[in-house]
Formats: C-alpha cells, sequence, structure tokens
C-alpha cells in the first residue's frame, strides 16, 4: 500500500480523492506499455459512450446551461465537495490523461480549498478529462424541463442515454465499473471510492443477480 502524505490544510474530502488518484498513477506507472494499452482498450466501448453523451448535451443543453449556470455564476451543480466518484472514474480519467493534466489536479488537491464551488473546477470548467458519470449525467430539474418541453425527442433519447449509462456501473450484471476495481483490489490496492465493493446496497445487487 501506497504511504500518503497529506497537507494540514486538506480536507477530507481531497485526502480520499487524492489517495485514489495516487494509487492509480503509481500502479499504471509500474505497468508497461502492453498492460496499459490493453487496460485502455477495456474502456473503450464506455469512452464511445462518453462522446456520444458529450454530443448530446452540446447540441441540446450547451446554450441553456452555459447562459443560466456559468455565465451568471449561480451554478449549484458543482458544489463543494459534493461531487461523487467511483474509483473507476478516476481509472478512466488516468487512462485518458496527459501527466501535465493529472499534474493539476494533484495540484488543486493539495491546496487548501475555500469557497462553495467544486474542487475540480478550474476557470476553463471541469479539470477532468473523463469527468465522474454522476456529474456527466446529471441534469438540473429547470434545465431539463426548458429543453424537453420544448424537445420531446430529446428527452425520450436521454432516457436511453441514462438507461445506457447503468450497463457500465450498476452491478446487476457484469459492468465495467465493478471490473476495474477488481483490477486494483486483485493488485493489492483498496480505495473508499471502490464502492462496487464496499457500498451495501450496491453488493446486495450483485448478491441478488449471483455476482
Amino acid at each position: 500500500m501506497i504511504h500518503m502524505r497529506y497537507h494540514m490544510n486538506m480536507n477530507a474530502y481531497q485526502k480520499e480523492q487524492i489517495e485514489a488518484l495516487k494509487m492509480v498513477v503509481h500502479h499504471l506507472k509500474q505497468r508497461t506499455d502492453a498492460e496499459r494499452l490493453a487496460l485502455l482498450e477495456t474502456v473503450q466501448e464506455y469512452l464511445d459512450f462518453r462522446r456520444r453523451v458529450d454530443l448530446f448535451l452540446e447540441l441540446n443543453f450547451s446554450r441553456v446551461c452555459t447562459l443560466n449556470c456559468f455565465q451568471s455564476r449561480r451554478s449549484a451543480c458543482c458544489s463543494r465537495d459534493g461531487i461523487i466518484t467511483f474509483f473507476a472514474d478516476v481509472v478512466v480519467n488516468v487512462l485518458t490523461s496527459t501527466h501535465p493534466e493529472i499534474a493539476s489536479l494533484l495540484d488543486v488537491l493539495e491546496a487548501p480549498h475555500e469557497g462553495s464551488k467544486c474542487v475540480y473546477l478550474g476557470r476553463q470548467g471541469c479539470l477532468w478529462q473523463v469527468k465522474p458519470i454522476v456529474c456527466q449525467m446529471f441534469l438540473c430539474e429547470a434545465a431539463a424541463r426548458e429543453v424537453f418541453e420544448q424537445n420531446p425527442e430529446a428527452g425520450k433519447q436521454w432516457k436511453a442515454l441514462q438507461d445506457e449509462s447503468r450497463r457500465f456501473k450498476w452491478p446487476d450484471r457484469p459492468v465495467l465499473f465493478d471490473a476495474l476495481e477488481k483490477y486494483f483490489l486483485d493488485a493489492g490496492f483498496a480505495s473508499t471510492l471502490m464502492y462496487l465493493h464496499t457500498s451495501p446496497g450496491l453488493i446486495r445487487v450483485k448478491k441478488k443477480a449471483g455476482l
């Protein structure tokens, strides 16, 4: 297990996040190029799904969300210490990030965090390259109502994307998020973000599914 050193001013959320991030970075550095590429290959279907979600949101919500939240600076979507991240989110993001991009995450996690916004929210938006799935699939009621009342077909498309997202993270069948957690557990790592192996509710879902 990696020994973690924390700055005095880091809060519990930052410590939990940085522990998982450093764990993933450390382990992947020890792997060969072929091993890292093989792991990246296992997440390609998920990355394709995320690209389709990005396109949907850009086409349908970019104007609404930019006007109502980012320009007015009143968004509650990215609130302080309120962003749920799965361990698999961390793995996917590290696999798709450059060294400078990972360094930026480490910098903000190690710095004292004040204010009401998410620690990962920078001036240009989210610092993650592949945002946590909970963030990606969140639409506030006001934005959803404005868009879907005008375009019911978009509402149907969003419902289909929500259902598809479960194929990667809801363990009523073999899913990617569970497999990524197991990959690191088998390598001797453990994290409080490994919800598919630590959450009583998700463990019950897996047990009921015979997994």
